[in-house]
């Protein structure tokens, strides 16, 4: 499985990874972290008397998840970056032949990433003001294993694909890569559910209620709303690590240590203003936030329209037994040529 997006990196390079969600909608007003942008229309309410985030959504974009290097102390992408990124982002939708010994991946049919700006911000992480994830010192190690090892190996168990590869999940927060971006919430009294396109992964979020102590892979969720703002905690996550699971970045490695709490607030028709805060002392030196905006326009991004498909992966799909199928089959190869060579040795 191989997914991807673009994303805004310098003038206009072009990210090939799983880099994550956009900053708040262009013209909307910007607020400190944890708190919901202003907005001057009127909240869309449901039968029950709750503000009203039904519908399909994606957060989709161009936006890196942390502020490149070489935009350090700068909060923006001027105009000429963003239309010279938005160029090459759609330059990037043409098929290229895969590299001597890689058997490639899908056409570029399947891919849907954004073509189309959202934002001008550098990044998506709006605290700390850098726009950097705050790693400890073996959480950046552990990222940068991660990302070393992806599509690489070793490929010795199932283990040693993450999470994502093995059709199981990518976890909260709301999130999207290089295909199946959208998510459906639905409102009922008492819950909100959101059901993600990828995996086919359904989060229930009970409303005023109190944490369960079962720990779940996606975290025990319970909301509120604050004014029009849906606040959900999610908490009880277990512990991944002592089971030796990976996940494409160790940054969304849940373990009961996390906690996350997420801000969805419908802004207009089109757009909620979406941010969640992370935390996790065993990753991160303090908490974090990154913001940005989901919206059921999908055109906007250059993305195509249409209802939640499919997503028919599991855990014992043709990917992963392929993959450790040919790796067992290169161990055969190698040992078959060190003997040979040890022969014709003697």
């Amino acid at each position: 499985m191989n997914r991807r997006v673009t994303s805004l990196t310098g003038a206009s390079a072009i990210v090939a990874a799983f880099a994550l969600l956009p900053a708040a909608a262009s013209g909307q007003t910007q607020a400190a972290p944890g708190k919901a942008a202003a907005s001057t229309k009127a909240v869309k309410m449901t039968p029950w008397g709750d503000p009203d985030l039904q519908g399909l959504w994606t957060g989709s974009t161009m936006t890196p998840l942390e502020r490149p290097k070489e935009q350090a102390g700068k909060a923006n992408f001027t105009k000429e970056e963003i239309a010279a990124a938005e160029k090459e982002a759609e330059a990037s939708r043409a098929d290229r032949t895969p590299r001597a010994g890689d058997v490639g991946t899908y056409n570029q049919l399947w891919f849907e990433p954004a073509l189309k700006s959202s934002s001008t911000a550098t990044s998506l992480v709006v605290d700390p003001p850098d726009g950097r994830i705050p790693y400890t010192e073996s959480g950046k190690k552990a990222q940068d294993e991660a990302r070393a090892a992806y599509g690489r190996g070793p490929f010795n168990s199932w283990l040693n694909l993450d999470t994502g590869e093995r059709c199981i999940t990518d976890g909260p927060p709301v999130y999207f890569g290089g295909y199946n971006n959208q998510y459906q919430i639905i409102q009922g009294p008492g819950y909100v559910s959101i059901l993600h396109e990828l995996y086919r992964e359904p989060r229930i979020i009970r409303l005023n209620a109190e944490h369960s102590n079962i720990p779940q892979l996606m975290g025990d969720a319970i909301g509120h709303f604050e004014g029009d703002t849906l606040v959900v905690e999610s908490t009880n996550f277990p512990d991944t690590d002592s089971k030796g699971w990976r996940w494409q970045d160790a940054w969304r490695t849940p373990r009961p240590s996390t906690k996350i709490v997420e801000r969805f607030r419908r802004v207009d028709d089109q757009t909620i203003d979406y941010q969640f805060t992370w935390e996790d002392p065993k990753m991160f030196t303090r908490p974090w936030t990154a913001r940005y905006p989901l919206t059921n326009s999908p055109a906007t991004r250059g993305l195509a329209s249409g209802g939640i498909f499919e997503y028919a992966c599991h855990e014992d799909n043709y990917g992963l037994v392929d993959i450790l199928s040919g790796e067992r089959q290169k161990d055969k190869e190698k040992a078959a040529s060190d003997t040979a060579n040890k022969s014709s040795a003697r």
